[in-house]
């Protein structure tokens, strides 16, 4: 529409008008947004949190059904290394190659997800305990224990016994440090019941292997080994699952 102002105080005969032009009273509504509505990278992050989570069950329920099934394997006197060994070692192998990928995918996601150096030392030290568990496929360990039925015990180490016992140090020891890390995220972030969880798997995770591989002979040995492989893999698929959920949402509707 249109309407007419008068300028000045002069009389009404000479003051000039001036016409002004005004928006519609009915202005079209704006268009909808035609942006992205989907953020790929958000999923990507959320999608490398989640292997964290099942690569600790897919460990464990795969090492423990063959416990279970090997002929002459006893989970109170054998490790689930020992079940390199043997005609079936190569299940174990996959086992232990297949959850160093699943390792390796949390770490990128870590690292996508926490900022600056932090993410990166996360990344690099769970990148670490993941390469340390090809190592550990690569390098069986030596007979101990009665096992393999059949076979005789190691009475002195051997390379590849050495080398398994090198990468199960690095690795668990690096799976600690990551824990810690983490850990101080998570107390940044406010969530200090996952810190404190953090933390003591972190220590759980250290005297439970030290303490197996100094007694690894007796069965407290084996059963200190055992808190540290159940420890580790459980805080990785806790803290993966609580890094997913805090991880932003693809969709950005």
């Amino acid at each position: 529409m249109q309407y007419y102002t008068r300028e000045g105080n002069s009389a009404l005969a000479t003051t000039p008008i001036r016409k002004v032009r005004t928006m519609s009273a009915t202005t079209p509504a704006p268009a909808p947004s035609s942006g992205p509505t989907f953020d790929r990278g958000r999923a990507v992050t959320k999608s490398l949190l989640g292997w964290g989570v099942v690569a600790g069950p897919f460990y464990l329920i795969v090492g423990l059904a063959q416990a279970l099934l090997v002929p002459g394997f006893d989970l109170s006197r054998h490790a689930l290394s020992l079940l390199l060994l043997g005609p079936l070692g190569w299940i174990q192998a996959a086992n232990l190659v297949l959850s160093g990928l699943m390792v390796l995918a949390a770490a990128v996601g870590f690292a996508r997800l926490l900022p600056g150096r932090r993410g990166g030392w996360a990344s690099v030290l769970l990148g670490v305990y993941g390469v340390s568990l090809f190592a550990a496929a690569i390098f069986p360990p030596d007979a101990t224990g009665g096992f393999p039925p059949g076979g005789t015990d190691a009475t002195t180490a051997s390379p590849s016994g050495l080398l398994h016992l090198l990468a199960g140090t690095i690795g668990f020891l690096s799976l600690a440090a990551a824990a810690v890390v983490i850990g101080t995220w998570f107390r940044r972030e406010g969530r200090r019941g996952m810190a404190t969880v953090s933390f003591v798997a972190a220590a759980v995770v250290v005297v439970g292997f030290l303490g197996g591989a100094a007694l690894a002979m007796v069965p407290a040995g084996v059963g200190l080994l055992w808190l540290a492989v159940v420890a580790g893999w459980v805080w990785l698929a806790v803290a993966s699952l609580t890094a997913y959920r805090m991880a932003p949402r693809p969709d950005l509707r």
